[in-house]
């Protein structure tokens, strides 16, 4: 099976995470918790892969090339998760984190791979990302978030060599804009 393929399984595997919570399997305390562990777990596989500790061919399979000597994707993916679950309430962090294991893996095998994501790949990614939050939030704060989230995934910054990886963004970027659309939309009276 390709690389890119298999990256994208692995990437919408992470859905299992907030289907614990809304299979009622664990509470939000609890889906809060297990993904600080899941942080803390990818910050020492980072630390032991980036330090020449262990060299599993997991690593080299699923890790692109501009991951190889910096902080790997699956490790943003973890913590752009737990960040947007410990900074947002349920009905925000859940459809930001599912736009992420869902739309982006979308995303990901339309663009192939590519950092520069082709127009009709972001619309197919903000398509999905609104059907998403539309189960969660009204429709004009899915269409915020849609927009935060396809935005996060056609644009990946370089700092100073380090791409900064969509898994981060795509997350806490379309939560934060949910949170502010909310607020600014009850700001001016509008029934939510």
């Amino acid at each position: 099976m390709h690389s890119e393929v298999k990256r994208r399984l692995v990437h919408a595997a992470g859905t299992g995470v907030p289907a614990l919570y809304l299979l009622g399997l664990l509470d939000w305390r609890g889906t809060q918790w297990f993904l600080v562990a899941g942080s803390i777990l990818a910050v020492a596989l980072e630390a032991l892969r980036l330090g020449g500790v262990v060299h599993w061919r997991i690593f080299e399979e699923l890790t692109r090339d501009y991951e190889q000597e910096n902080v790997a994707g699956y490790a943003l993916y973890t913590w752009g998760m737990t960040a947007t679950a410990l900074l947002f309430e349920p009905h925000i962090a859940v459809p930001a984190v599912l736009m992420l294991t869902i739309a982006d893996p979308i995303s990901g095998i339309l663009g192939s791979g590519s950092l520069a994501k082709r127009g009709y790949v972001l619309l197919v990614t903000f398509a999905v990302c609104l059907a998403i939050a539309s189960w969660f939030v009204p429709v004009a704060v899915a269409v915020v978030g849609a927009l935060a989230a396809a935005l996060a995934d056609g644009l990946k910054p370089v700092v100073r060599g380090y791409v900064i990886d969509d898994n981060l963004t795509i997350p806490i970027g379309a939560a934060l804009s949910m949170f502010v659309a909310i607020q600014l939309l009850a700001g001016i009276g509008v029934p939510l």
